[in-house]
């Protein structure tokens, strides 16, 4: 049972309170975006016929009652301060399930056994990451990304491929009208969903979920159980992206295993445009429900103003980082307010005229008493400070063993042939290279989520610039590394200037990534890699391959500039605190700069070299090393929420799964089977080296 917090914080002794906002002020964020809407609406209406006829409301309330249904239940998980990066492998899920016939009552199932079947399955899986997030206590963007992988896998193993056919009487009922000519069904679902929260808003529940999401610590105090509230709300999440998945397939009556993953940076720019704040605490699901159709008519304006489509994707990101510049510009953060008022401490101290309360008087150090800072103790050579980072790493290397021994039993005498190495280590080196990047990142208490279009834009560009010529290598080469590091700045500046959420900053950097990667390209990439650059990832010199020697020099390097360079040693300080940073004079701003300067110049140096592995480029082709580049940190014995880790960690973990990849590509498993173990050992790992 959930107990109601009280009004009062029982700690709270201040013998007068500010008065709380006003009812204009708390719903901000909706009437910003009911007022947005009104407006696109109108310009919709007068690019078109000039009226608004029941087919046009038809029309559009259908077209983007998917989306709204899926930033519903994501808007419930960040009220409470959490996050879902698995709403899109939900939706797919469901879809190929109906798809398939996996009904409760078979093919000849009743609207509602199949939409309770996709309400089911989302619940199911709302449950799996509730359990990981609330009774664990992990992080949500590890396990809702691992997940992610999990659910995109069982997804393949149903249907891999499109296909099927959704039961006809589901596309009758939420295709057609709830009251003929007067009330579509997708505006009436959406009104009763609407009703319900209003409902439970009301409730205990309902001022639980506010209240986990504003201090969860206080709400604690107050009685809630958090823990369960915070489960209660992957759950509900959950359901609310099977019932997307219904709608969806109702739309399409056929099945795609990849039709829930392009909704991903709509479903959050949704939620922010809504007014919803990320972090939780405030904003409600009606505002996402308007942000979802402010998008929505986004779009069908570009395709009236016969504008690309590619261009969809560029616009959701700025929309993304607009809205949530504007949602911080209207926040009171208290982190900020903290971090100032500490500097403001320390630069009294500094001055000596610290005032201290004595018997309730403020009274002010002269300059001639005060302390003297205490002397830095000095730092401990490298095999001590480094000592029980390492051991952290110890269970990857353990497990890689294993995976060893086990390829030696399955493939046979592969490990005494310098060939399984020489590949091993060819097929590493994306990964290798990938987690100095994000592993810098992620010491930061940050998280790089643009880097999938970073290496597929950085790899089309290459391949498009060289043109299979070896004379082009080198500045073609050199513009993609400047593109990288570009990428980078912006992603840096977007998180240190402009105070955006790194998961949000680089989603929404991804999403123009990848519009600009098909505006260039055309949706079909061109060119080839030249042979030179194919002959350093693929040929052979006194049979070794050249890029082996590239990664025993680049890993040398990584330990060096992490472990003994000022650099390394500020990722490490911001990491474990950035207040304690900044007062002990590390420049914080420019050391979060550069780990996303460097973690986007690596990412394009992948795309340079799977160019080179594959001989050209393709749409896509970084899309398998997100969570890979996460997984390897993670693995390798870093922690998530940054501070601890080690490049030595971080490359045990690139060979643990690169020879786990390498055992299960020689039993002939399919991707679907890869992606399932790939999500499963990252959670593992997390629940191994959490912090108890």
């Amino acid at each position: 049972m959930i107990t109601q917090p009280r009004l009062e914080h029982p700690l709270d002794t201040a013998p007068a309170r500010r008065a709380g906002p006003s009812p204009l002020a708390a719903h901000r964020g909706l009437l910003t975006a009911m007022a947005v809407f009104a407006v696109m609406l109108c310009t919709v209406v007068m690019l078109g016929s000039g009226t608004l006829t029941y087919f046009d409301v038809a029309f559009l309330s259908s077209g983007g009652a998917t989306l709204a249904i899926a930033a519903i239940g994501a808007t419930v998980v960040i009220l409470t301060g959490g996050f879902d990066l698995s709403v899109g492998a939900v939706i797919s899920l469901v879809n190929v399930a109906l798809a398939a016939g996996l009904v409760l009552g078979g093919p000849q199932a009743s609207v509602w056994q199949a939409t309770a079947t996709g309400v089911a399955i989302g619940m199911a899986a709302g449950a799996f990451n509730g359990f990981f997030v609330a009774a664990l206590r992990l992080q949500p963007i590890v396990v809702t990304l691992s997940t992610m992988f999990i659910l995109q896998g069982v997804t393949l193993l149903v249907m891999d491929k499109p296909g099927g056919a959704v039961p006809p009487a589901l596309g009758d009922f939420y295709m057609g009208d709830a009251w003929p000519e007067l009330l579509p069904m997708p505006l009436a679902l959406l009104a009763v969903l609407a009703l319900l929260w209003l409902w439970l808003k009301r409730t205990p529940v309902g001022t639980a979920l506010y209240a986990v999401g504003s201090d969860a610590d206080s709400a604690r105090a107050a009685g809630v159980r958090v823990d369960a509230v915070r489960f209660l709300a992957y759950v509900l999440a959950g359901g609310l992206y099977g019932l997307a998945g219904v709608f969806l397939s109702a739309q399409t009556g056929a099945g795609d295993p990849l039709v829930g993953n392009p909704l991903l940076l709509s479903i959050f720019a949704a939620v922010v445009v809504g007014g919803t704040r990320l972090g939780g605490g405030r904003g409600g699901p009606m505002g996402s429900v308007f942000g979802a159709y402010i998008l929505m008519i986004v779009v069908n304006i570009l395709l009236v103003l016969n504008v690309s489509a590619y261009y969809s994707t560029v616009v959701e990101g700025v929309i993304l980082i607009i809205a949530a510049l504007a949602a911080a510009a209207n926040s009171d953060s208290v982190p900020v307010r903290q971090l100032r008022a500490a500097a403001a401490r320390w630069r009294a101290w500094r001055a000596g005229t610290l005032p201290r309360q004595l018997g309730g008087a403020d009274r002010r150090l002269p300059a001639s008493t005060a302390l003297p800072p205490a002397a830095p103790a000095a730092a401990p050579p490298f095999t001590v400070r480094h000592a029980q980072t390492l051991r952290y790493s110890l269970p990857a290397v353990a497990c890689l063993v294993l995976v060893l021994a086990a390829t030696e039993l399955t493939l046979g005498r592969s490990l005494a042939h310098w060939g399984y190495w020489n590949s091993l280590i060819v097929l590493a080196s994306f990964l290798a290279i990938l987690a100095l990047g994000q592993g810098a990142v992620i010491l930061t208490g940050g998280l790089d989520l643009s880097l999938p279009w970073t290496i597929g834009l950085s790899g089309i560009l290459f391949a498009g610039i060289a043109q299979g010529a070896d004379a082009a290598l080198p500045h073609a080469m050199l513009i993609v590394l400047l593109l990288g590091c570009l990428v980078g700045l912006v992603n840096g500046l977007a998180v240190v200037a402009l105070g955006l959420s790194p998961i949000v900053a680089t989603l929404a950097v991804n999403g123009i990534l990848q519009g600009l990667a098909l505006l260039y390209s055309g949706g079909t990439p061109a060119g080839f890699a030249p042979p030179l650059l194919r002959s350093f990832m693929t040929g052979h010199l006194a049979g070794v391959t050249p890029v082996v020697l590239f990664v025993a020099v680049f890993a040398a390097a990584a330990v060096l500039l992490l472990s003994h360079t000022a650099f390394g040693r500020r990722v490490y300080a911001v990491g474990n605190s950035q207040l304690a940073a900044r007062l002990a004079g590390v420049p914080v701003g420019r050391t979060l700069i550069g780990v996303y300067v460097l973690s986007g110049l690596c990412a394009a140096l992948v795309g340079i070299l799977l160019t080179g592995f594959s001989g050209q480029a393709s749409l896509g082709m970084g899309d398998d090393y997100l969570l890979p580049s996460i997984a390897v940190v993670v693995v390798g014995g870093g922690l998530i929420t940054g501070g601890r880790g080690h490049y030595l960690g971080m490359l045990a973990g690139v060979l643990l799964l690169t020879a786990l990849q390498t055992l299960l590509a020689g039993s002939n498993l399919p991707y679907a089977t890869r992606a399932i173990l790939y999500g499963a050992v990252v959670l593992g790992a997390v629940i191994a080296l959490r912090e108890k």
